[in-house]
């Protein structure tokens, strides 16, 4: 006798038939693996206890009056909401106008900085393309400068520009006589030229990196094509390897701009802590507002206003690359 198996009888995925045993269905979502938020944790723990948890403590502190007489207890600093903001942002004060001061003598170091660096090493990486005797050998010289540890080499550059007794006086005086005497080099007006020197020998290699690699992505049919429509050495490197360039351009100076404008360890090790007016960089002057002077909070809010500026400065610059690469 046939038997009629209605719809209701059928075992599906979700659901086993009539008089089955229950049980698991056979067919279930896969579990989702915790693998990859295991291995971001180590990771996300030291963002958080080296960047944002300061980052987090500084702000509140800009928000104290937090000085010498309340650093070994931070529950006695008074709060003071956006006084520290408005002294250390009042240009028209002593402290306002040396933070200007200091803004504006970062700001003509970091474009002079990453100008040269970019020339010197773009130069540097279009020059070493063809490959000939020797290519290797300077490029690992090129390289030098970035791979040393930074205190080393500005200790070196320091005891460089030394008055009386630095290669750089004893070359430019005695050998060259291009002074009529020897001049000081990390005092006075001088100060800044030596800081200038001693950033673009440290970051032009680092350009010359990325520019180096950013040419191995150029195929050589462009340069081929244009040789044989007659354009010369100058002609191929303004209408092809510039703009083929300008995605590791775009990125490079952006990090070399933040590098730089944040740059503490040169001006710190190459003056002592105590920079000359004409090399005050911000970041020295925040350092010294703060440890100098034992007053946190300004120094704090000094820093905030830093962050906030140099963020807005980073925004603005994506935004109009974007806009222009989307247009392109």
């Amino acid at each position: 006798m046939a038997t009629s198996t209605t719809p209701r009888d059928v075992a599906t995925p979700d659901r086993p038939a009539r008089g089955g045993k229950p049980g698991r269905s056979r067919f279930r979502r896969p579990r989702r693996s915790l693998l990859p938020y295991l291995l971001l944790a180590p990771a996300i723990v030291l963002e958080l206890a080296i960047h944002v948890v300061p980052m987090l403590v500084g702000a509140w502190m800009s928000l104290l009056e937090l000085t010498q007489f309340h650093i070994r207890d931070w529950s006695t600093a008074p709060f003071v909401g956006l006084e520290n903001y408005r002294v250390v942002l009042d240009f028209d004060s002593a402290a306002g106008a040396e933070l200007l001061h200091s803004f504006w003598v970062t700001v003509l170091y970091t474009v002079a900085s990453v100008g040269l660096s970019w020339v010197l090493g773009t130069t540097a990486a279009v020059l070493l393309q063809r490959p000939f005797r020797g290519r290797g050998v300077l490029r690992a010289l090129f390289l030098t400068p970035y791979a040393l540890p930074v205190y080393t080499a500005v200790i070196t550059w320091s005891f460089l520009f030394q008055r009386d007794t630095g290669l750089v006086n004893h070359v430019l005086v005695d050998q060259l006589h291009l002074f009529g005497e020897k001049p000081f080099w990390l005092i006075g007006g001088n100060s800044f030229v030596a800081l200038l020197i001693v950033s673009v020998w440290r970051s032009w290699p680092f350009a010359f990196l990325c520019i180096m690699a950013g040419l191995q992505n150029i195929p050589g049919d462009l340069y081929e094509a244009a040789a044989m429509d007659g354009a010369g050495f100058w002609r191929r490197l303004r209408s092809v390897t510039l703009p083929m360039l300008r995605p590791v351009n775009l990125v490079l100076l952006l990090v070399l701009f933040l590098w730089t404008f944040n740059d503490f360890n040169t001006p710190y090790v190459l003056f002592g802590g105590s920079a000359p007016e004409q090399a005050d960089l911000i970041s020295i002057h925040i350092y010294r507002s703060s440890f100098k002077t034992w007053d946190f909070g300004s120094g704090s809010a000094m820093s905030v206003a830093l962050l906030l500026f140099l963020l807005v400065v980073t925004a603005g610059y994506l935004l109009i690359t974007n806009r222009r690469r989307n247009d392109a």
